[in-house]
């Protein structure tokens, strides 16, 4: 085998585009598949679930007070608990549908990173859950309740209250994707830490804009979700860095391994 042939993808039988959104569609169907599992799942425990998402609720001074104004409110409420929850826990599986979908068009080094990947983005999307419920949560709450006056008290709705923390949760545990993203990207060549430092203005603009569509239309929580985008994207430029000394040590391995073979040949020539 060549060189060259080492750095093409193993394609053992060629898809037709048809063929591709064949398996597009069984993987999609097999990943909601399993968030309706991970549905069920949570909604059969979707008490325990409420009252750890109105935990943080309930350590302001003084604590929130919560009623539904709908006949059907506590089961939208549970119905979001248990979509959400579902989604949570089907989210390695739905990686690796996304892997199994896109690995036939990478090389085979590019495939031993499957297992490593998957366990990176799964981690990270934790660590965008507990950011927004530990760190981001609380301070929203005590700051947007605080800002009512002492005469009135605060009688929240609590689908309301599900639905925002919920997609805050969300959408955090999305942005903390971001490194993993760059990781892939650089690792398969189309990223590079030189491209994302010349266009880190354009970057911080873009983080703001989608800060702003993202969130309820107030400063604060732009601000709190625009801050960790930007710390994100920095440490996405290091590990793309990182990503690219390592390619850049392996070459010069490779290159010291075949000039001795190269040698033996002139010699031999010669």
């Amino acid at each position: 085998m060549t060189e060259a042939n080492k750095n093409e993808p193993v394609e053992e039988n060629e898809m037709t585009f048809i063929d591709h959104l064949e398996e597009l569609r069984w993987r999609l169907l097999r990943s909601m598949i399993a968030i309706v599992a991970g549905m069920i799942i949570c909604f059969i425990f979707a008490k325990p679930l409420l009252k750890i998402l109105i935990y943080p609720a309930s350590r302001l001074d003084p604590p929130l007070a919560f009623q539904f104004l709908k006949v059907q409110g506590m089961f939208i409420v549970f119905l979001e608990i248990g979509i959400f929850g579902g989604i949570i826990l089907a989210l390695p599986y739905i990686l690796y549908q996304i892997w199994g979908f896109i690995a036939p068009g990478l090389l085979p080094q590019e495939r031993r990173y499957v297992f490593p990947l998957l366990g990176f983005a799964t981690l990270m999307f934790a660590i965008g859950l507990f950011f927004a419920y530990y760190i981001l949560m609380p301070f929203a709450l005590s700051f947007f309740v605080g800002l009512a006056p002492a005469d009135i008290t605060a009688n929240i709705a609590i689908d309301f209250y599900i639905g925002f923390v919920i997609r805050l949760m969300l959408l955090f545990g999305i942005i903390f994707e971001l490194p993993v993203v760059s990781y892939f990207l650089g690792k398969i060549g189309l990223l590079t830490s030189r491209f994302m430092r010349n266009y880190r203005r354009h970057a911080v603009v873009g983080i703001f804009v989608i800060a702003a569509l993202l969130t309820p239309p107030d400063p604060i929580t732009q601000i709190l979700l625009g801050v960790p985008l930007i710390l994100l994207y920095e440490l996405s430029i290091f590990i793309v860095k990182l990503v690219e000394k390592k390619a850049k040590k392996e070459e010069e391995e490779q290159e010291q391994e075949t000039l001795p073979a190269k040698d033996m040949e002139k010699t031999a020539e010669g």
